[in-house]
């Protein structure tokens, strides 16, 4: 069985209340990162802007940023790159009345009614997860091909001997199109292909080696040593690891640094809003997110990923947002964002790839 997606309908724009709308309001910044008053915040869905008497998509959209009209198209910028004079969308309405019309059902997902006494409505450790499974393996078959497949993870693939070999795997079968991590994630996988522990802890045994807890720190000292990670990689002969298969296929990886990083590897990005820059790069083109074991990670990702991507040739598609996590609190977090855009599984993330993996045959 192979993957079909969901065909997209636009908004009617002949009906009467769309064709008779005023253009939307276009007001300057006053000033470097300030938006004018009554400024109109994005939304996941897609949204149109009447402007000269044409309703234009905001193609790169992000939830909580605002649209400015740059004389040909509608960008989305986050208040923080907002400059002087940039003319903002103002207006807080989203029926059309004021040039401004947001589009949640352009895919026609089917909604179901909720009984007001029914079993497991929410996603929980007792959902039945197999159908998820299967519509992921003809998903990522599918994206390898004709999307761009974004990993988000936390470290726990780099404590367990299986789960680093699977998503190795993954990456060398072409699943993997880009890396979103932290620090820890490349550390502790790279520790693991340096000193076979993770964390001081073998990663097959789970047994504490002797001094092990400097183990990570040697890595990170050695691997500034060597200038960065492909010299690291070259000089000590690694040959196996996520961070090793990524630098050997060409997948790009941005490594967001937090405050409790010790002594960061160099690739790690330090300043929070150049990561978050790097990492909404990688999101712009993505057209399936799985976020993985890291709560702040997918609602920092999840927040910059809009619920449609528009193609080269002008196609709307829908964009695929998976949680995966062990806590119910992580996976139902995005649950609100809408069916349409995240998907959640409640499930340890190492037995989640082992499992991935092997079901698409790797």
């Amino acid at each position: 069985m192979t993957w079909e997606l969901k065909k997209y309908y636009a908004p009617d724009f002949s009906r009467p209340e769309l064709a008779q709308a005023p253009d939307c309001v276009l007001q300057p910044a006053p000033a470097d990162r300030i938006a004018p008053e009554s400024f109109h915040a994005m939304s996941i869905f897609p949204e149109y802007f009447r402007i000269g008497g044409k309703w234009l998509l905001a193609e790169e959209s992000r939830m909580d940023c605002v649209p400015v009209w740059e004389g040909r198209r509608v960008l989305v910028r986050e208040f923080r790159l907002l400059k002087k004079g940039d003319l903002v969308v103002t207006g807080r309405t989203e029926d059309g009345s004021e040039g401004i019309y947001v589009h949640p059902d352009g895919f026609r997902e089917p909604h179901t009614a909720r009984e007001a006494f029914a079993f497991r409505q929410n996603r929980s450790r007792e959902t039945a997860f197999s159908r998820d499974y299967d519509e992921l393996y003809q998903l990522l078959r599918h994206e390898r091909e004709h999307g761009k497949i974004v990993w988000v993870m936390g470290p726990a693939f780099a404590f367990d001997y299986d789960a680093r070999n699977a998503f190795s795997a993954m990456i060398e079968a072409g699943y993997v199109h880009a890396l979103l991590a932290g620090n820890a994630l490349a550390a502790h996988d790279l520790e693991g292909a340096y000193l076979n522990t993770a964390l001081g802890q073998n990663i097959y045994t789970q047994q504490s080696q002797p001094n092990g807890h400097y183990n990570h720190l040697d890595t990170i000292n050695r691997v500034k040593a060597c200038g960065g990670i492909p010299g690291f990689i070259e000089a000590e002969h690694i040959d196996n690891g996520i961070i090793y298969h990524c630098v050997k296929r060409g997948v790009p990886f941005v490594l967001a640094g937090s405050i409790r990083d010790d002594g960061p590897l160099p690739e790690v990005f330090g300043n929070a809003y150049e990561a978050q820059d790097r990492m909404r790069d990688q999101i712009r083109d993505a057209t399936t997110v799985l976020c993985m074991a890291t709560t702040l990670h997918t609602i920092a990702v999840g927040n910059m990923t809009p619920s449609f991507r528009v193609l080269k040739d002008g196609t709307v598609r829908q964009v695929y947002f998976y949680c995966v996590d062990i806590s119910e609190f992580t996976v139902n977090k995005l649950s609100d964002r809408g069916s349409l855009a995240a998907r959640g599984i409640v499930t340890n993330a190492q037995d989640f790839i082992v499992t991935l993996s092997k079901g698409l045959g790797l």
